[in-house]
C-alpha cells in the first residue's frame, strides 16, 4: 500500500485535530515532526531531534550484564531499551513504557515482525475507547504502530505486547502507553533490523548499575 506525501499530510493533520493550528498543545505535539521519509513505498512524518533531549538519541553507551549479546533490555523506570553489543556495550534507545496500572515485567522473545504493520485494537482497549475501528491498516497515517512492529511471545503464546513505532514521539521517555514499548520510528526501524526472530527480550522495573546513568549521557556514542 502505498501513501503519498499528501496523504500522510493530511492523515497527520486529522489525527491533531481540525483546531491543530489555533490550539497550542496539538502546535507543539506537530513540533516533534519534521519533513517526510518513504520507508518501503510508504511516507512517514520524520521525527524532528531538534526538539528531542539527547539523551533520548539512539546512542552505544557502556553497559555491563551477564546476559548474551543480541538480548534486548528494557529499563521501564528509566524508559530506556538495551541492545547488548560486545564489549560492554549497548545501543541504546529512549522509549515509552506502560502507564500506570500497564507495566509489565519478566522475559519474552521476538518471534514476529511485521513492516509496516495492520493495528488491531484488543477488545479491552475498545471496551475503554468504543470509538476505536477494528482496525488501522498498515502503512495509514492514523496507524499507532508505525513503519514497525516485534511481536513478543513467552512459550510460543503472544504476550499481547509489541516494541513499536509512534504517532507521538514526545510520548518517549513517558508512562504512556497501554504495556507496549513505544520507539521513534526511526529507531524502530534500526531495532527491527537488528534482531532476528527468537531475539531474548527482558523487561525490567529498572537495571541499577548495570548501564551509566543519564548524566553521562555527554559521553556516549551516536548511533546513526
Amino acid at each position: 500500500m502505498v501513501f503519498t506525501r499528501r496523504d500522510t499530510l493530511l492523515g497527520g493533520l486529522a489525527l491533531l485535530g481540525t483546531g491543530a493550528v489555533q490550539n497550542p498543545a496539538s502546535a507543539a505535539a506537530a513540533s516533534y515532526f519534521s519533513g517526510t521519509t518513504i520507508d518501503n513505498g510508504v511516507a512517514f512524518r520524520s521525527t524532528n531531534y531538534a526538539k528531542i533531549d539527547r539523551k533520548w538519541h539512539r546512542q552505544v553507551v557502556k553497559y555491563f550484564s551477564s546476559e548474551p549479546i543480541g538480548t534486548v533490555v528494557v529499563d521501564t523506570k528509566h524508559h530506556f531499551l538495551y541492545l547488548i553489543m560486545e564489549n560492554k556495550t549497548a545501543i541504546r534507545y529512549g522509549v515509552g513504557v506502560g502507564r500506570d496500572g500497564f507495566k509489565w515485567y519478566g522475559r519474552a522473545t521476538i518471534d514476529q515482525k511485521a513492516l509496516w504493520p495492520r493495528w488491531t485494537p484488543p477488545p479491552e482497549m475498545r471496551e475503554r475507547h468504543p470509538e476505536l475501528p477494528e482496525f488501522v491498516a498498515g502503512g495509514s497515517p492514523k496507524n499507532p504502530l508505525g513503519p514497525r512492529a516485534m511481536y513478543l511471545l513467552r512459550d510460543g503464546v503472544d504476550t499481547g505486547y509489541r516494541f513499536h513505532g509512534t504517532l507521538e514521539p514526545g510520548s518517549i521517555g513517558k508512562d504512556a502507553s497501554s504495556g507496549c514499548i513505544r520507539m521513534f520510528n526511526e529507531d524502530a526501524i534500526d531495532l527491527y533490523q537488528r534482531c532476528p526472530i527468537g531475539t531474548a527480550v527482558q523487561v525490567l522495573p529498572h537495571i541499577a548499575d548495570q548501564a551509566e546513568s543519564a548524566a553521562q549521557v555527554s559521553q556516549a556514542t551516536s548511533v546513526e
